[in-house]
């Protein structure tokens, strides 16, 4: 197939193209760079089945020739990125996802759309079951993103009703691996950063706080089963292993034989209690779950992070 992935240099993005080329197809690659990075994509230059385009889906834009898929994964995705850029993460969802939507339509090709757990917010149900409709505050820092996603789900469902587009939504969880930011916020990059300069590992509230971490090469074979399948309403992806932020730290440091210190800090704003996810509708209809140990995963992570550290 010929497909077209938005938010291609981004870090799940550009996983998702490896997988792609590595099953024979063709990929189109958009970013605008806002925050994904062309070295996630360098190795693939050479590729002939892959090319990059540097395009804001924002704004109009073309794709010549057929196209048989249209993978929509443009946005700011962690929370230092999206408080920092909060109005090109909701044009992102909204005016992106109807011009990827748009171009799905013309093309008469198949759409997914990359979605998240934010849309169940700080969940009074647990696990989240996809039939939950979440606890979210709409006016409140981390909105941009929860009600960006939440509305391009509407967006994608509302294609679906009046024009019969084939789509597939994945409502992504947790996801850590090689080609995160170090400095995007997020816990997993944020704990091997500072274990690895031997800094101080930083837990948010008392780190009782729950999240359940999936290995990225897990997630894209989630995405690709969903993307081949019938289910059009949002399916979960990830990890249905919970642990506390604290008990995450401590691995953290055993693993990288760090000496760092847990120091605490207040508790972000909006911040969800629990995470984790029900993947029975993925099981079910996918034949999918996470195939990678936490070990062996948070194993390969460090060694990428290690090796930004030499090179810097």
């Amino acid at each position: 197939m010929r497909i077209v992935v938005s938010g291609a240099a981004g870090f799940i993005g550009s996983h998702l193209c490896d997988r792609l080329l590595a099953e024979g197809h063709a990929v189109e690659a958009l970013d605008n760079f806002l925050t994904g990075s062309r070295r996630n994509v360098a190795h693939l230059a050479g590729n002939p089945r892959f090319r990059l385009a540097e395009v804001d889906i924002t704004r109009p834009f073309a794709v010549e020739g057929p196209v048989d898929g249209v993978v929509n994964m443009a946005s700011p995705a962690s929370p230092k990125d999206y408080l920092e850029h909060p109005i090109e993460t909701l044009d992102a969802g909204s005016l992106g996802t109807r011009r990827m939507l748009e171009l799905a339509l013309e093309k008469g090709a198949r759409f997914l759309l990359t979605s998240t757990s934010e849309c169940y917010g700080d969940p009074l149900e647990h696990p989240q079951v996809e039939t939950y409709w979440g606890h979210v505050n709409p006016v409140g820092p981390r909105s941009c993103y929860d009600e960006s996603k939440r509305f391009a789900e509407a967006l994608t469902m509302a294609y679906h009703r009046v024009h019969g587009l084939r789509t597939n939504i994945a409502r992504i969880f947790n996801t850590y691996g090689p080609r995160m930011k170090l400095d995007d916020g997020r816990v997993v990059p944020a704990f091997m950063d500072q274990a690895l300069r031997g800094q101080p590992l930083t837990v948010f509230g008392d780190g009782s706080q729950t999240r359940s971490f999936c290995y990225v090469a897990d997630l894209v074979d989630g995405l690709c089963r969903l993307m081949l399948s019938e289910e059009r309403y949002p399916v979960n992806l990830g990890n249905p292993r919970e642990m506390t932020i604290l008990e995450f730290a401590e691995r953290i440091r055993r693993l990288t034989g760090s000496r760092s210190e847990v120091i605490f800090e207040p508790l972000p704003e909006d911040d969800p209690r629990q995470r984790r996810p029900d993947i029975a509708k993925a099981r079910a209809l996918l034949g999918w779950e996470p195939k990678v140990a936490l070990e062996d995963g948070l194993r390969l992570s460090v060694e990428y992070f290690r090796g930004i550290h030499a090179a810097a």
